[in-house]
């Protein structure tokens, strides 16, 4: 597992044209024709879209696969990763478009602003609205900040 990797910082905000489309940022990109992942995901209770390049969805794959968990259980979550994936790509503009249904299900309208929040080697999109719930929760819960980050 590559911890140092801290390619996606930061957050940004974007609109999100009439066809799901959005622009990322050209650092985020993957290389030309490079695959990125969707995954339709949750925390708190808010829906977000996280993007895995073939990095971080590697990275996944190799969590499970060293963990103590049972084969059958791998197996199982190994599976559960693959059928929750969706493969895309950007296109020339570097867009991402996001499939219509997962975007209706993360909150994301077209025409409307989402975030696009660095999370260190994968991104997430959210709904500006989820976003700033989000941060509001998290802003309010007691963080153990032993190692003077925050």
């Amino acid at each position: 597992m590559n911890t140092l990797n801290q390619r996606h910082k930061g957050n940004h905000a974007y609109k999100v044209d009439p066809k799901y489309r959005i622009s990322i940022l050209t650092s985020w990109r993957p290389e030309p024709g490079g695959i990125l992942n969707l995954q339709l995901s949750s925390d708190r209770d808010l829906p977000f879209i996280k993007v895995l390049n073939e990095e971080a969805y590697s990275e996944l794959v190799e969590r499970v696969k060293t963990s103590d968990k049972p084969p059958r259980v791998q197996s199982e979550l190994l599976r559960q990763l693959a059928m929750r994936c969706r493969e895309v790509t950007l296109n020339d503009q570097g867009k991402l478009l996001i499939p219509k249904d997962m975007s209706e299900k993360a909150g994301i309208a077209p025409e409307s602003t989402v975030i696009l929040a660095g999370c260190g080697i994968h991104f997430e999109v959210w709904s500006k609205e989820n976003f700033d719930e989000f941060m509001k929760i998290t802003g309010s819960e007691q963080q153990a900040d032993d190692l003077g980050i925050f």
